[in-house]
């Protein structure tokens, strides 16, 4: 294992570690830059804010390898208390919600997971607005997109999340882009063995680059979540190629990244959805975020540097 990988783990278990992270001022200006907040009320007053500026919103209650059923349900109420908010003060309909299924119950029980996955559905259902299922570790691909299938039975505009990374992902985007399908293409984040995942970067670029063409060229809604200046500037060439025009397809970033870039986007006549994750475990989410992939240590220090 990479040292400093060992070392974030080692930090984001450590309870005084913690304690002294989430007290000094600059991990406090570091947390507001990458995370809502700790509570709905939070949640809410960001996407207000983003909606205001011409964005549009996926929000994420933090947590993720639930393997308690309480925590499982405290997640799924956390959601409903979220999607009635967003009724409720008129931002559903550029706000949509993004569930980890290993944060209902999915390495508990599929069964459970799906279930608790069909409550938040009904629920965005009443309030107007979408699910995102997002993607985890490769171990759970298979899972996800069989929950992802049982869900669209009913709910067709469940979003699915594909990673460049993975080997086996074209083959998902050209199953998956089908008309009305909503498939997020991402790069990948989490730490995956070479037989599964291509091992160097400008291989998970070069498939991010075959999988936009093959959701581009499908009949789904396609949704590219990449700050990479270089793949949006491809992703804008592909998407004249293929006629798209701006809203058949979407561009993504996370909250606190590049916020220029996302709103220079946006006032271009772009559909640009920000990934706000929010939640009382933003400290596990930062750690995790970088322990994934060490790179991204320096990509969150970078992005600090820098508002555009």
């Amino acid at each position: 294992m990479n040292p400093l990988r060992s070392l974030i783990l080692a930090a984001a278990r450590n309870g005084s570690i913690r304690r002294v992270v989430a007290t000094a001022p600059v991990s406090r200006d570091v947390v507001r830059r990458f995370v809502a907040g700790e509570t709905t009320s939070d949640a809410v007053a960001v996407t207000r804010r983003l909606v205001e500026d011409g964005l549009t919103v996926t929000l994420d209650y933090l947590g993720e390898d639930t393997t308690d059923s309480a925590q499982a349900e405290h997640t799924v109420q956390s959601y409903l208390e979220l999607l009635d908010r967003l009724h409720a003060e008129g931002l559903a309909d550029r706000a949509e919600v993004s569930v980890k299924l290993s944060a209902v119950g999915q390495m508990l029980d599929e069964d459970l997971a799906l279930e608790n996955a069909r409550r938040i559905c009904r629920a965005a259902e009443a309030a107007g607005t979408t699910v995102t299922l997002d993607m985890e570790d490769h171990t759970t691909t298979d899972s996800t997109l069989r929950i992802l299938g049982e869900l669209r039975k009913t709910w067709p505009w469940v979003g699915a999340v594909i990673q460049s990374y993975l080997h086996r992902t074209l083959d998902d985007a050209e199953r998956l882009a089908a008309e009305g399908s909503r498939v997020r293409l991402c790069k990948g984040a989490y730490k995956e063995p070479e037989s599964v995942a291509y091992p160097e970067m400008t291989e998970v670029d070069k498939s991010y680059v075959r999988c936009a063409n093959a959701l581009l060229a499908g009949d789904g809604y396609p949704m590219f979540a990449t700050h990479d200046p270089r793949l949006v500037r491809i992703i804008a060439e592909r998407a004249e190629a293929h006629g798209r025009k701006p809203g058949s397809f979407e561009h993504q970033m996370l909250y606190g990244i590049r916020p220029e870039e996302q709103l220079r986007l946006a006032q271009q006549g772009h559909t640009v959805r920000v990934y706000v994750p929010y939640g009382e475990e933003w400290y596990g989410y930062l750690m995790r975020r970088m322990a994934e992939r060490p790179a991204n240590t320096t990509f969150f220090l970078r992005a600090l540097l820098t508002r555009s």
